[in-house]
């Protein structure tokens, strides 16, 4: 669509009984939450410039020079291994040209494409198109135009607003200056820029919905009024027909207005307990499926083939690590619990986790273990500012008796011998992610097995 609807006022209508309402709640609540809540991070980046994580406008490159740090509150469990770069893609009025430079060999980088519901729809970069330079056209559901010569692949969007998230392997502080540099390179044009040719008219300015505070999204019914603006950018997938229509019964669908004052007693009720139900389900999933390790963290990460409509799975894997990669890119284990079922806590363990000699992550580009507190799902701060162990580290880890490599997962300095190994944890109750950046077949078909977080006995001052 090239201009935004205008919303009704007070239109909510219920079609359906209070307990039938609840249920269509809940279902529309696992559905929504990946959009809504990436909504919220991108309104903070792109619309919000008073909010401190604001990058700058739609439809450019947006580079940070640094890893991220405790600091860094929009994004929940960042990686702090790749400088980012950020485009937030405005692809109403006309599509965009992506430009990258070449990039060293020995030099990891991609760019993750994520649509409005995050679906990982497409890669650039070192696994995916290879490192040389070139141009990329981004192009959203309607476009219908010719390609240009000097283009490699058109990629496109089923949304009309997009999310590309650029990755630039860091390989140590003194390396800041060659990120910057390709940084530099990364560049983004309207398709009618990069023709010469006249552009077409501007798409109308959105009146971007003010999101939620994350907790607040968790029980607020105000919640669905921005999936409802969400959803007009996003045309309905056929096989979503049949859902759309019954979230239709319950005041749910694209443009609509979800007026929460205009609801019964009975009905604000049953929405509530809709979201509290949605909760439930995740919390039941996370810890039967996630947890046991019968499902990764990473299963919600994919295009919308690979997740097959599993919108369970999306909101899990949003929750817990919203703009995850695809696994193919990145593989990411985690450990939510230590090796004997129970939650990782800082407060009340120590812990290990071994690397057996020659059995460290298979992987093409790099692999990083960070830990993160809960609940915020932040990094978490400490007096060495050390957030994650990576193989960039490796020549300074200290090596077992066998070649191995034990890394301590605890609160206090584990002894200065072994503080090359020490992964600090918060004297609170926090999990870990082992990502492995292109991972090799054996990261990805269960032959290589991922080490179990051991504990090995109280903290000091217990």
């Amino acid at each position: 669509m090239s201009s935004t609807p205008n919303r009704p006022a007070a239109s909510t209508t219920i079609e359906t009984s209070p307990s039938a309402l609840r249920a269509i709640i809940k279902d529309a609540y696992i559905y929504g939450f990946p959009i809504v809540d990436s909504y919220r991070i991108q309104y903070s980046y792109f619309v919000d410039r008073s909010h401190p994580e604001y990058k700058g406008d739609w439809n450019q490159p947006h580079s940070v020079a640094r890893v991220y740090t405790p600091q860094d509150k929009a994004l929940q469990t960042p990686n702090s291994d790749t400088p980012y770069t950020f485009l937030g893609a405005d692809l109403r009025a006309e599509p965009l040209v992506l430009g990258v430079p070449a990039v060293p060999e020995d030099r990891y980088y991609s760019l993750q494409f994520v649509d409005m519901y995050t679906h990982n729809f497409a890669y650039v970069g070192s696994r995916s198109t290879g490192n040389e330079a070139g141009h990329f056209l981004l192009a959203g559901p309607a476009w219908q135009g010719a390609v240009p010569e000097g283009i490699k692949s058109v990629i496109r969007s089923e949304t009309e607003f997009a999310f590309v998230l650029y990755r630039t392997q860091l390989f140590g502080p003194s390396d800041l200056k060659e990120v910057e540099k390709i940084q530099a390179h990364y560049t983004v044009r309207p398709l009618s820029q990069f023709t010469g040719q006249t552009p077409p008219p501007p798409a109308a300015p959105v009146e971007f919905e003010r999101p939620l505070p994350a907790d607040a999204q968790k029980t607020s019914p105000a919640f669905f009024d921005i999936l409802n603006f969400l959803l007009q950018f996003a045309p309905t997938h056929p096989s979503e027909t049949a859902l759309m229509k019954r979230f239709a019964t319950a005041g749910i669908g694209p443009g609509r207005s979800f007026d929460v004052a205009a609801l019964s007693p009975d009905q604000r009720q049953a929405v509530e307990q809709g979201m509290a139900d949605a909760w439930q389900e995740f919390a039941r999933f996370k810890s039967e499926e996630v947890d046991t390790g019968k499902r990764s963290s990473a299963d919600g990460f994919g295009t919308r083939a690979f997740l097959h409509n599993d919108y369970l799975m999306r909101m899990s894997s949003a929750v817990l690590g919203i703009y995850g990669n695809s696994k193919e890119e990145a593989n990411y284990p985690a450990y939510f619990v230590d090796a004997d079922g129970n939650p990782l806590d800082g407060a009340t363990g120590r812990y290990t986790v071994r690397f057996a000699a020659g059995r460290l992550p298979p992987v093409h580009a790099f692999w990083s273990l960070t830990l993160y507190e809960l609940p915020s799902s932040l990094l978490a701060e400490n007096r060495i500012n050390r957030y994650l162990i990576n193989s960039q580290m490796e020549p300074d880890l200290l090596r077992d008796a066998d070649g191995g490599i034990t890394l301590h997962v605890q609160h206090e300095s584990p002894g200065k011998a072994r503080e090359a190994n020490w992964l600090p944890a918060p004297r609170a109750p926090f999990f870990m992610v082992l990502r492995e950046y292109w991972p090799k077949p054996e990261a990805l078909d269960g032959s290589w097995k991922v080490p179990p977080a051991v504990r090995v006995g109280l903290p000091a001052n217990a």
